[in-house]
Parts: structure tokens; C-alpha cells; sequence
């Protein structure tokens, strides 16, 4: 039976018989895996504690011959305790972990969505950033990195850089006065999302509420969304958008 070590982060997890766990897990080295953790639940497991949603963790794991591995150790990497204090955090969290849940990549490491996920985990931990526009970079970074990063710097159907008066996750961004369709988006709302995909993202959340958040966390919501093709529970605590943007 093959055995290694490896960073992971706790996705989702989910209850099995009486006393066991079933545990999703977005690894470094080994992308999505599945780990059955057998007696987790009693007060008298090792492993209690550890196999939490939002854990950031290393694991020695086991394969099985099924689907499953099983897990041997398990270790905090950070104990993320001002996340955990939060609900505010807790949520965004769960958002982001929602999403990388539905990435359908079992097995195939990816450690550039690993990488980004434990800077999710980590700034939701400092008190220095709000965590209302997490999610939202969060779903921006992920397209960009995925090579779907919506257009914001002209019109994404005829090259127009601007008036820009609409953002359509459809066609992948904005869209002009004379293209446009999808929801109309402010300008205070366009340049929120210039800085979070041009660099100046730390500072964007060291802001307790910029202009725009409420459109950006909506639209970003909206683009993830087309991306994967279905509807994300973390949708429901969103704001509403705009009414759609009629044609000229």
C-alpha cells in the first residue's frame, strides 16, 4: 500500500456510519483527494480536530484500493484561530472553498490554485483585512489563473476602451454603450476590479468598504459561476445585481 506525506487544505466534509468521516481535500502535490477517516468523530480519535473545513494541514495518507485514501497523521500547519473566531471569515471561507470543491481535477496536482487558496486561508486569519471582498478576488484570481481573466480594460466584443457601462461574465467582461448587454456596472465598481487584478489587492482589503464592493462581489459571483456552469450555494448572501443592460 503506497504511502506519502503531502500539504493539504479541508475543503468539505461529510458524516459516514456512526463515528466516521468522509474528507475532501485540495492537496499540493496530488490535487483533490478523497480521505475516509475512520472513528474521527469519537471523542477518542487521534485525528479529532485536525480534518476540519478551512484546516490547512500536512497528512500522511494511505492509498486503498478504492476511491478513498486513509489518513495516518495529521498536523496543523496553522491553526488559523482569528479565521475561526469570525463568522464573517468562517463565511468567506466557505465560499472559497466551495468553489475549489467543484474544480473536477481529482488527482492532478495544480499547486497554483493551492497556492492561492492558502493565501485565501491566511488573510481571512489577519485581523489587517476584511474579508467581505475575499471571495470576489478570490473568483478573479482563480479565472486569471485558469487564462479566463474577464476583460476590463475595454470592450470585450469590439475593442472600445471606454465609455465601458456594462460587465456581461458571459462574453468575459465589459462591454461599451454601443455593445452592451448583461448588468450595468458603475465606474467606482470598474475600477475595484482594475485594482484587485492589477496588483493593488492587499490594498483593496485593507479597506473596510470601498466604493463599488457590493456590484464586484455580485459580478464576481456571476463569472465564477459561468465559468463552472452552475449555481453556487454561496450565491444566496450575495446582493442583488443591477436590472440588466438594455442594447442601443
Amino acid at each position: 500500500m503506497k504511502e506519502f506525506q503531502d500539504d493539504a487544505v479541508v475543503l468539505r466534509t461529510y458524516k459516514s456510519g456512526e463515528s466516521d468521516r468522509v474528507v475532501v481535500l485540495w492537496t499540493r502535490q496530488h490535487g483533490k483527494v478523497r480521505v475516509f477517516a475512520k472513528g474521527i468523530r469519537k471523542t477518542t480519535s487521534r485525528l479529532g480536530g485536525t480534518l476540519e473545513a478551512l484546516a490547512y494541514v500536512r497528512v500522511n495518507l494511505a492509498e486503498t484500493r478504492g476511491d478513498f485514501y486513509v489518513a495516518r497523521h495529521v498536523a496543523h500547519l496553522e491553526h488559523l484561530s482569528t479565521l475561526r473566531s469570525s463568522y464573517d471569515r468562517i463565511n468567506a471561507g466557505y465560499a472559497v472553498v466551495e468553489v475549489v470543491d467543484a474544480i473536477p481535477s481529482d488527482d492532478v496536482a495544480d499547486e497554483g490554485i493551492f497556492d492561492l487558496l492558502v493565501r485565501v486561508l491566511l488573510t481571512l486569519d489577519n485581523e489587517e483585512f476584511e474579508p467581505a471582498l475575499v471571495p470576489a478576488s478570490f473568483f478573479f484570481k482563480l479565472l486569471a489563473h485558469d487564462g479566463s481573466e474577464p476583460v476590463s480594460n475595454m470592450c470585450v466584443n469590439c475593442g472600445r476602451e471606454g465609455p465601458l457601462v456594462s460587465f456581461d461574465a458571459e462574453v468575459g467582461g465589459t462591454l461599451c454603450a454601443y455593445c452592451r448587454s448583461g448588468h450595468s456596472i458603475s465606474s467606482d465598481a470598474l475600477e475595484l476590479i482594475r485594482r484587485i487584478l492589477g496588483g493593488d489587492l492587499a490594498q483593496v482589503l485593507r479597506e473596510p468598504s470601498p466604493r463599488g464592493i457590493g456590484e464586484v462581489m455580485t459580478l464576481a459571483q456571476d463569472a465564477i459561476e459561468q465559468h463552472f456552469g452552475r449555481r453556487l450555494r454561496a450565491a444566496k448572501s450575495s446582493p442583488p445585481l443591477s436590472p440588466p443592460a438594455g442594447r442601443t
